[in-house]
């Protein structure tokens, strides 16, 4: 059976259910799609896209579900379900280990996986939910370190070309938290090549933060099982580790993105906050400085538990750049019109615009 005609074969009651894509995100929410198909494969999943393609439909591949909000219209269109698990050594040395990943291998399985074999380069990466094909396209990060310094390359089936071929990762035009992926449908990540160094320690601890939690200084290294641990520790007492049973974590994560300024409008930002104190930030490339989108959030009147339309989505009780959907009852619209009010909140005190950090399918700020 073609992936393309799972549907196909279905009742109509299990083609409903199936069809529901709130089922599929980790906000549980999103309306129906017209077709849902599940790729077990690569071969799968490009035979699916490519299907879809041919009879003139659009196009949504959709793995972990982490990183996404679909609008309550849900999509017109086929649905790929990234189901591909596994990952092999591509390459070895003494000294680094090269693994190849499929997309749909569930991401925080790799990195357990990368600790308990003394292969240390995504430890500081733990407990992000999702898949290991969406972490080039978000180019994933969290605590000092980021997938584009361990990628090497990216297997992809380009839809322009009807080809799969691999992308380097020096042209992959990573980013802060983007790629040449993230607003591009041209490529469809089939699995992802990651050169990890051959060492019982992690890199150096570069985030403030967990270096506290290890009660280490910044540069430090601690072994691979503790940097995890603390990394787990920190994430879940964030409600940053999807937990089915936890509210809070039925979010995507970091909603909005840390705002990037020049130095004339960091100085601005200064300026504006006065009493509230020095914004937190870091240093950024080219003079430009990264701030806290979190504190700016905080500090423009939007705190933790702050509710939204009808309450029925909430900013996290944990961390205040999560929009959790905490009553299992709301719409997309709901969390839509919570995540405007703080944007316009936030650019209405500071005069900085916040930009979401998850694709939008269907929807729009």
């Amino acid at each position: 059976m073609g992936v393309a005609e799972v549907l196909q074969s279905t009742s109509g009651a299990q083609r409903d259910a199936e069809c529901q894509l709130s089922r599929y995100t980790t906000l549980r929410l999103g309306g129906w799609a017209t077709r849902v198909v599940t790729a077990t494969n690569a071969d799968e999943l490009v035979r699916g896209v490519r299907e879809a393609g041919e009879r003139g439909e659009q196009i949504l591949v959709l793995a972990g579900g982490s990183n996404v909000v679909i609008g309550d219209a849900g999509f017109p269109g086929t649905v790929v379900l990234v189901r591909s698990r596994g990952l092999q050594v591509v390459e070895s040395d003494p000294d680094s280990v090269t693994v190849r990943v499929e997309a749909g291998e569930p991401w925080d399985d790799l990195v357990a996986h990368t600790v308990a074999n003394g292969w240390s380069g995504l430890e500081c990466l733990s407990g992000i939910p999702g898949s290991t094909g969406a972490t080039p396209i978000q180019n994933v990060g969290a605590y000092g370190q980021d997938v584009a310094e361990t990628i090497t390359g990216v297997q992809v089936y380009d839809r322009e070309a009807g080809t799969t071929g691999r992308i380097e990762a020096r042209d992959c035009g990573f980013s802060y938290r983007s790629s040449i992926f993230k607003y591009s449908d041209r490529w469809v990540v089939l699995s992802v090549d990651f050169r990890l160094a051959r060492s019982p320690l992690s890199g150096p601890v570069r985030y403030a933060e967990l270096a506290r939690a290890l009660d280490v200084a910044v540069g430090d290294q601690v072994p691979l099982a503790k940097a995890r641990a603390a990394v787990l520790r920190l994430r879940g007492g964030k409600g940053m580790v999807l937990d089915p049973n936890d509210p809070d974590t039925w979010s995507v994560g970091s909603f909005f993105t840390n705002p990037v300024l020049d130095q004339a409008d960091y100085e601005r930002l200064r300026d504006r906050a006065g009493e509230l104190g020095e914004p937190p930030s870091w240093p950024g490339a080219d003079g430009t400085v990264k701030v806290s989108a979190a504190w700016l959030i905080d500090k423009a009147g939007f705190g933790k538990g702050h509710p939204g339309p009808e309450g029925v989505v909430t900013i996290s009780t944990k961390h205040t750049l999560a929009l959790t959907h905490r009553s299992g009852t709301a719409r997309t619209e709901d969390l839509v019109r919570l995540a405007r009010e703080i944007r316009h909140g936030v650019q209405a005190r500071f005069d900085v615009t916040l930009h979401p950090e998850p694709v939008l399918i269907n929807c729009a700020l």
